[in-house]
C-alpha cells in the first residue's frame, strides 16, 4: 500500500481536508470532496472511489470526480479480474503514464480512453480490501512524491470511514436483534405479551369509524398434565406446533401472539357491522386449529383442542389490557361450558406410540 507520510501539502489542500475530514459523518461525505482535492493535487481528469464485490467478483464505481474531457461514471461495472486496480495491486504498479503499454488488452481503459492511472488500496485493518481510490487521466500526467503520499493519506482516511460505518451497521443490526428479542417469545418465536400490547394499542388508535378489533384468547386445555406426563421439552414441542398452525391461518392483516405458558392471542380487523359474526368464526378456526393429533419422537397427543374466547372492541375503547381481560374471561366460560357440558366434552388423550400414527400438522 502506499505510504502515509508526514510530507507537507500546500497549505490551501491542507485546510480543505481538515474541513472534509471533520465535516464528514458518511462516506459519500467524506469521499467526493476528498475526490475533488485529490482532482486539484494530481491535475488528472478523473478521480474516483471504487467497491469490490468479492460474491459477485465485480468491481464497481461508488463515487467519481470528472472533467468534460474524461468521464468515469458512477456505477460502472467491471469483471474484478481484468480490472485495472486487480492489475495494480498484482503487479504493485500504483502508477503508470502509459496504460496501453501496461495493460493494451483492458477493454475498459480503452473504451474511456486512459492514459495515465493512479490507485490506491483500501484495506480494512484485517487486510481485507474495500476498494480503491484511483486517479485517472487521457494524457500523461507526470505526478510529485506529494501527490503520492496524498493518495496513501486518503485511502487511509476512507478505510477509516469505512470501518466506523461498518462497525455502526454491526451495532444497529446487534440494537435490533436485541429490540427484536424483547418482543418475541424465545420458544415459539411468535410476538410476546409486550409486543402484543403494543400492536393492540396501535391498532385501537388506527381503526376507522366502520373497523372494529377482534380479540381472541386462545387457552391449551389440560396443558400442564402433558408438561407434567411428558417434560418441558414435549410441552414446548407442542406450542411450537399449535403456533405453527395459527401461523397458518393467519390472514395478512391478522396477527398471532403468545403471551402466557398456554395462551395465545390472535387479533383481526374486521368490518364493524359483520364484527360478532367475524368473531364468532374466528374462534371455530381457532378451536379447530389447535385440535388434533401431534407426534414427538415416541410421544403421541391426541388433543382435543383449545378453550378460545373472542370479544369485539366496543366503539371508544382505547385499553388493550381492558380488552385482554374481557376476553380472559370469554375464555373461561367457554372453558365451563366445555368441561360441564356432555355434548362437548373435553379429553386430552395421551399415549406413548412406538410406531408411526397417521399425523395433523
Amino acid at each position: 500500500m502506499i505510504p502515509v507520510s508526514r510530507t507537507t501539502f500546500p497549505p490551501h489542500l491542507l485546510g480543505a481536508l481538515v474541513a472534509s475530514v471533520t465535516h464528514a459523518h458518511t462516506l459519500e461525505a467524506l469521499a467526493r470532496p476528498l475526490l475533488e482535492l485529490l482532482q486539484t493535487a494530481t491535475g488528472m481528469e478523473s478521480t474516483y472511489l471504487t467497491r469490490l464485490d468479492e460474491e459477485a467478483n465485480f468491481l464497481y464505481v461508488l463515487y467519481a470526480r470528472n472533467s468534460h474531457r474524461l468521464t468515469v461514471p458512477e456505477g460502472l461495472s467491471t469483471p474484478w479480474a481484468g480490472s485495472l486496480s486487480k492489475r495494480a495491486l498484482e503487479e504493485g504498479r500504483f502508477y503508470t503514464d502509459d496504460v496501453a503499454g501496461c495493460w493494451g488488452d483492458s477493454e475498459v481503459a480503452r473504451s474511456l480512453g486512459l492514459v495515465t492511472y493512479l490507485a490506491a488500496p483500501i484495506r480494512a485493518r484485517n487486510g481485507e480490501l474495500f476498494g480503491t481510490l484511483c486517479a485517472a487521466s487521457d494524457a500523461r500526467r507526470p505526478i510529485s512524491e506529494t501527490v503520492t503520499h496524498l493518495m496513501g493519506l486518503f485511502a487511509h482516511l476512507i478505510s477509516q470511514q469505512v470501518e466506523r460505518e461498518q462497525l455502526l451497521a454491526q451495532l444497529q443490526q446487534a440494537n435490533a436483534s436485541v429490540a427484536t428479542a424483547a418482543l418475541t417469545d424465545a420458544v415459539t418465536q411468535l410476538p410476546n405479551r409486550r409486543a402484543l400490547l403494543e400492536e393492540m394499542q396501535r391498532r385501537l388508535a388506527s381503526c376507522q369509524e366502520r373497523q372494529a378489533l377482534i380479540v381472541a384468547l386462545v387457552d391449551m386445555d389440560n396443558f400442564k398434565s402433558i408438561n407434567d406426563r411428558f417434560g418441558h421439552e414435549v410441552g414446548d414441542q407442542l406450542l411450537q406446533a399449535v403456533a405453527k398452525r395459527l401461523r397458518r391461518m393467519l390472514r395478512d392483516n391478522d396477527m398471532a401472539a403468545r403471551i402466557g405458558s398456554d395462551e395465545f392471542v390472535v387479533l383481526a380487523i374486521e368490518q364493524r357491522e359483520r364484527a360478532d359474526e367475524a368473531a364468532a368464526a374466528l374462534s371455530r378456526r381457532l378451536e379447530s386449529a389447535t385440535r388434533g393429533r401431534f407426534k414427538f419422537d415416541s410421544v403421541l397427543i391426541d388433543y382435543d383442542g383449545a378453550s378460545v374466547g373472542a370479544i369485539v372492541a366496543e366503539t371508544g375503547c382505547f385499553s388493550a389490557q381492558r380488552l385482554l381481560n374481557r376476553a380472559d374471561t370469554a375464555m373461561n366460560a367457554v372453558k365451563q361450558s366445555r368441561k360441564h357440558n356432555a355434548a362437548f366434552p373435553l379429553p386430552t388423550v395421551l399415549s406413548i406410540a412406538r410406531y408411526a400414527w397417521p399425523v395433523i400438522e
